[in-house]
């Protein structure tokens, strides 16, 4: 391994990681793993993370590998894995606001995922670089996570990085343990977990208001979204989507691929096709089930009106390029730890989320 991760004591919203350089480093791996003190103590003051090369499922070869016992993947499905997608939390609107964190932090602490198991997930440096190579456009026009604090303009750099840390340390000692990987976006992290943590008998829930993580959704992978209007989070269910869409989740992506995502920057095959709008794309999916069976079968037979086969064929690589920039990744290279599958201790959460609101209200840079 290029690189190993020590996970240290933690001090008060304080910085609660750092790299190791490996002697035999040739290259730096774009990874850290940030996690509670209490777990770090019971590994000693001091423990080594490596990062796994393999996010597939786990059979019994693979659970003894990993250190986890055959009894601890035969768990009940009532278990919740709760996945915190917290870049969107930090903004107020479209502006950074780390109150707006704590606040929706809080609420989701005491009413939401109160014991259950909780991992956090935070946008990795360059992040959608790999989808602005398929697609310039892609986010060209979002603000991502505490680009800028309106009430820093001396050292923008710094303030990111502090306030970045601020965020890591405050879930820390609500143990809850972060992960944030270089040049993946936190979507394509969380997908991956998922992919892992379903096999092992949990259930998944999405805590984030990012309409992209749709495409996850099924019987044991729900969503639980943050709804400002009625300051409260609502679960998003299998039942919510059939009920708002008339088809399935599995649908979903091949569906925002032809219609595309104006707000990810990602155009709809309507700006070449007026005519071809959200009604004929469910008429087709219904019939072909996805976006890859429809294009095949448009390149070899009519599969509808004459402006939507003309579109299907003519459009066909630009529809795939879209499914590319728009499907979620499973294989970042991470691999889950059995003890953040562990029911977390949420009894000093008012205590620290208290401080942490009192310690951004003084006047102060950050």
């Amino acid at each position: 391994m290029a690189e190993l991760l020590e996970i240290s004591k933690l001090s008060h919203f304080t910085p609660s990681f750092r790299y190791l350089n490996s002697p035999t480093a040739l290259a730096r791996i774009p990874i850290f793993i940030s996690v509670p003190n209490s777990s770090a103590q019971k590994a000693k003051s001091r423990k080594f993370i490596k990062p796994r090369r393999s996010a597939t499922s786990c059979n019994q070869t693979a659970v003894e590998n990993e250190g986890l016992s055959v009894d601890s993947i035969r768990v009940s499905r009532n278990r919740r894995v709760f996945f915190l997608d917290v870049n969107p939390l930090c903004y107020k609107g479209s502006t950074p606001n780390l109150h707006s964190f704590a606040h929706w932090i809080s609420l989701f602490f005491s009413q939401v995922s109160l014991n259950d198991p909780v991992i956090a997930v935070i946008d990795g440096e360059k992040g959608n670089e790999y989808r602005r190579q398929l697609l310039p456009s892609y986010k060209a026009n979002r603000r991502k996570m505490l680009h800028r604090f309106p009430s820093v303009e001396k050292s923008p750099v710094t303030s990111v990085e502090r306030s970045h840390k601020l965020v890591i340390d405050v879930l820390n000692k609500c143990n809850v343990p972060v992960v944030k990987i270089e040049g993946h976006e936190a979507d394509d992290v969380v997908a991956t977990l998922v992919h892992q943590i379903l096999p092992k008998g949990y259930r998944a829930v999405i805590a984030s208001p990012d309409k992209d993580f749709k495409q996850l959704i099924s019987e044991d992978v729900q969503m639980v979204i943050p709804l400002p209007e009625l300051n409260r989070w609502s679960f998003y269910t299998l039942k919510h989507y059939i009920a708002q869409n008339t088809c399935d989740p599995q649908s979903d992506l091949s569906l925002r691929c032809i219609l595309g995502d104006e707000i990810d920057g990602v155009p709809g095959i309507q700006h070449f096709a007026p005519g071809f709008g959200r009604k004929t794309a469910l008429k087709l999916l219904k019939k072909h089930g996805s976006l890859e069976n429809l294009l095949s079968a448009a390149s070899v037979r009519s599969v509808g009106k004459q402006y939507a086969q003309e579109a299907l064929t003519k459009y066909a690589d630009f529809l795939r390029k879209n499914y590319e920039v728009l499907s979620l990744k499973r294989d970042v290279d991470i691999q889950i730890e059995e003890q953040w599958l562990s029911k977390r201790d949420e009894r000093n959460d008012s205590v620290i989320l208290s401080s942490f609101v009192d310690f951004l209200s003084k006047p102060r840079d950050l």
